[in-house]
């Protein structure tokens, strides 16, 4: 038994980490816990939320505007997910080389990253808009009948935003593939060169096979990222044309700020959390097994 007034030694790490703890409660898990609870009532804010089961995710599920938003949600992940991880591989495997210049290309392709999504989306809406330097560039090439407005059309919007965002980003998945090849041993790929493979077949045989846990990672970061977008879509195109490039982050800020449907907000933000963790089960089981 401890003295009286002294502290058991198995007592001090929960005294140093009490304050946290309480703190993470009282800032993070509390709120989330209400916003669930919440996900279950028809709620304005303002009156006595009233209690509806499951009306709120019927009503987006079944709703023609909540699929849409789903859908183009699953579009603009797996558009930034395929193209992030590709830029991101595409330019390790290209600085991974002996280049003079491999340092300052490393750090300029990398300065997006830590550059704030606002700033960027506003620089490429200046870009994209329809009096814009693209514009402008394909009409002095002959080509101005590409020239369009690329973040008002229904079309060319959401590819708009996927571009903002891989080219931001493109950077940061570089520096984790570069970790990935600085990893792997010289000799394994000399070998496999030495018997008869060329830059295709050691690539496809040798570096991808063990680059497997870092493009888990890479893929399940980017995933995550791309879910839960939200300065990039209300900076370049405030969710439209018409609706047309809102995501589950902006319709949930919409239904919550603009039309004051708090409680099915936060059953779309819930389902949210649901999608984000459901789709990243099996990267991590993958990675799992890959490191088991």
């Amino acid at each position: 038994m401890d003295r009286e007034g002294a502290v058991g030694p198995h007592r001090v790490p929960w005294s140093f980490a009490a304050p946290a703890v309480l703190l993470y409660g009282a800032v993070l898990l509390g709120p989330s816990l209400a916003g669930a609870a919440y996900a279950f009532t028809d709620w304005d804010g303002l009156t006595a939320p009233r209690w509806t089961g499951l009306a709120n995710f019927r009503e987006f599920l079944g709703e023609p505007e909540g699929a849409g938003v789903l859908a183009r949600t699953l579009v603009l992940v797996l558009l930034y997910v395929v193209g992030v991880n590709a830029a991101g591989l595409g330019l390790a495997l290209a600085l991974n080389r002996t280049l003079r210049t491999r340092g300052l290309l490393r750090a300029l392709f990398f300065v997006p990253a830590v550059v704030s999504p606002l700033v960027v989306a506003y620089i490429w809406k200046f870009v994209l808009d329809a009096d814009g330097p693209l514009n402008a560039g394909l009409e002095a090439a002959g080509l101005g009948a590409l020239a369009r407005p690329w973040l008002g059309e229904p079309g060319t919007a959401l590819g708009g935003i996927v571009l903002v965002m891989v080219w931001q980003f493109s950077g940061y998945h570089m520096l984790l593939y570069l970790a990935g090849l600085q990893g792997i041993q010289a000799e394994l790929r000399e070998a496999a060169a030495v018997d008869g493979g060329g830059p295709w077949r050691v690539f496809r045989h040798v570096t991808l096979p063990l680059l497997r846990p870092v493009l888990i990672i890479g893929a399940a970061l980017s995933m995550i990222t791309s879910f839960m977008v939200f300065d990039q879509v209300m900076a370049l195109t405030g969710g439209g044309p018409s609706g047309g490039t809102d995501t589950l982050g902006t319709y949930v800020y919409k239904q919550a700020f603009v039309t004051g449907r708090y409680g099915y907000s936060a059953a779309v933000a819930l389902l949210l959390v649901a999608v984000v963790f459901l789709a990243a089960l099996p990267q991590l089981r993958a990675l799992r097994r890959g490191t088991g």
